[in-house]
């Protein structure tokens, strides 16, 4: 695999950061209704980021600032043993994130620190490291702070792996940054976690039951750690956040501003997921827009055919945060066909979003190997890193994902050097996402074709009573000779760790998910799978949810045409009986 270099965002050389920053970003207004903004009761604004490079930390860089605070950078292992509070958000593979600290010396410094119980915070991987060892790709040694091993979720039992979405605590001790969090769920991303244990039931302050209890919070003094992503998880995320950088324990059962209006909901299992989806494309003026097709069609049926614009991706962003959506996903569908790191609207689109948006980002759209004008090569692990580094949390691969499946199961070989094996290798499979663009075909027969077909609920134009789905490519302009079934399994093997199932035939109809295919594929694969394409009513939503096994539904145009809103959809998902976050 290429090595990757680090350089620090604005000059000067350090091993914490990703040299692919193209411009700083954009300022845009907060939204007013939330007065979070605090200082710490000491005085000491100053806030202490451990940040080795790897994944999305500008989000947490975000939330800090946006509740008032300010950021000083670890370059050094002194920097370390300086700070007055530190933040550590672990992302990406327990061993590279060791290898890391134990060659920078950063692992002393942060053994030392913690031992001392000075103020800390441990944030998804910055949870685990603290643990004796992990299975992920080892075992490997770990800081040997708290008694435990990290393993994988056992999806022997059809468990859906990696844990992804808005789950509910359970609390073992009394912990002051997580009062406001009873009652409600927190979002979850991850593959491996550690199990309560009597060797370490004094550092455990709040657990999570997914295919069993595990670890979600510790607290020894003024050491803190969870497993959960509080910078993802809305406004009681920023509360946590909050109660950890005032360190103000004086009033211990109350909950700030950020979640007063949010009356606990007995929140106890993980939640099914409502996603925005905003896919974004220059008009024909040159302006970046939302827009949304009909069977991938986004041009108005003027005799003008302009481009369909639903509004500002920034914009909608937030507005769909403030709505409730769990999720906000971007594809930007004119897919970078020259070189992806040229698309500076689009980056700075991400990089925007993130200051006020805190809940998962997804971009999608021309993530594969490149070379420039000058004939330099850009890998797609580069291209996934710059996205990461500004503000994506997951991203989403397509017709690149359908060229490395097929050649998987023609050859039966890994090579490592595909998008998906790369991407997942560094970052973990949850932060790859393959969208699957597939298209019904109708058959007469099962054994018309080799790729796995489908009886359907309705007949098709002719009566017939098959069908598979071949998946396209290319914005859905090319088929291949893979069915969305075949490819969904050699992808999870190839390292995805979510599908996003969409529908040719159904997008933009308002008819409601293809039932046939989300079960189909729900059932094929032991990861999560994102419903998609024809949403026109809350009751196909609560269809999806009853009929397959997906763990999220998405929609766009209900959502841009304020025909539906995000709110009624839930409401109407809680009413039938399904889980929801509201």
């Amino acid at each position: 695999m290429e090595a990757i270099n680090f350089t620090r965002a604005g000059g000067g050389s350090s091993l914490l950061q990703f040299s692919l920053c193209l411009s700083p970003p954009l300022s845009s207004p907060r939204p007013k209704r939330l007065n979070v903004r605090c200082k710490s009761s000491n005085g000491d604004n100053v806030v202490t980021l451990l940040d080795y490079g790897a994944g999305n930390v500008r989000s947490v860089r975000n939330a800090i600032r946006f509740l008032g605070f300010q950021i000083r950078d670890v370059n050094e292992p002194e920097d370390i043993l300086k700070a007055k509070r530190l933040v550590f958000p672990g992302v990406g593979a327990f061993a590279s994130a060791m290898d890391m600290l134990n060659k920078t010396g950063m692992a002393e410094a942060l053994h030392e620190y913690i031992k001392s119980d000075r103020p800390f915070l441990g944030i998804c991987l910055g949870l685990q490291l603290l643990f004796d060892y992990s299975e992920e790709n080892g075992p490997v040694e770990g800081l040997h702070l708290i008694p435990g091993a990290v393993s994988r979720f056992d999806s022997s039992n059809g468990l859906r792996v990696p844990h992804i979405g808005w789950n509910a605590l359970q609390f073992e001790q009394s912990s002051v940054i997580l009062e406001g969090a009873k009652g409600q769920r927190v979002y979850f991303v991850h593959s491996y976690r550690a199990i309560p244990s009597d060797a370490n039931k004094d550092w455990v302050s709040a657990t999570c039951n997914y295919g069993g209890e595990f670890i979600a919070a510790i607290k020894k003094g003024n050491v803190h750690a969870v497993q959960f992503h509080p910078e993802k998880s809305g406004a009681v995320g920023l509360d946590i956040l909050k109660g950890f950088l005032t360190g103000n324990n004086s009033n211990p059962g109350k909950t700030s501003d950020l979640a007063e209006n949010q009356s606990p909901k007995n929140a106890s299992t993980l939640a099914k997921r409502v996603i925005a989806c905003l896919d974004v494309r220059t008009n024909d003026k040159g302006d970046l827009v939302v827009t949304k097709g009909d069977q991938y069609d986004v041009r108005e049926l003027s005799e003008e055919r302009e481009v369909r614009n639903l509004g500002k991706p920034v914009e909608l962003a937030g507005q769909y945060y403030r709505d409730g959506a769990d999720e906000v996903t971007f594809l930007n569908i004119t897919g970078f066909r020259d070189f992806p790191l040229d698309d500076l609207p689009m980056l700075e689109v991400l990089r925007c979003t993130s200051e006020n948006v805190f809940v998962p980002l997804t971009i999608g759209g021309g993530i594969r190997d490149f070379r420039d004008k000058h004939g330099r090569y850009y890998s797609s692990l580069e291209v996934a890193s710059e996205y990461f580094r500004s503000g994506a949390d997951k991203i989403s691969i397509g017709s690149d994902a359908v060229f490395a499946a097929e050649e998987y199961l023609k050859t039966g070989v890994k090579t490592g050097k595909t998008s998906l094996e790369q991407i997942s290798y560094v970052y973990g499979n949850q932060a790859v996402v393959v969208s699957i663009d597939p298209r019904r075909v109708y058959l007469q027969s099962p054994d018309d074709v080799p790729f796995k077909t489908v009886k359907l609920n309705h007949s098709g134009p002719r009566g017939e009573q098959y069908a598979w789905y071949q998946c396209t490519v290319n914005g859905g302009r090319e088929g291949r000779p893979i069915g969305a079934y075949e490819l969904a399994k050699a992808v999870e093997e190839l390292g995805a760790g979510e599908i996003l199932l969409n529908c040719i035939d159904c997008d933009g109809q308002g008819q409601g998910f293809d039932i046939d295919l989300v079960k189909l594929i729900s059932e094929a694969v032991n990861i999560p799978v994102i419903a998609s394409s024809g949403a026109g009513a809350v009751e196909h939503f609560s269809q999806v949810f009853q009929q397959t096994s997906a763990s999220a539904a998405l929609a766009a145009g209900i959502f841009h045409r304020k025909e539906v809103p995000i709110l009624a959809v839930k409401e109407h998902l809680r009413n039938q009986g399904t889980e929801v976050r509201l």
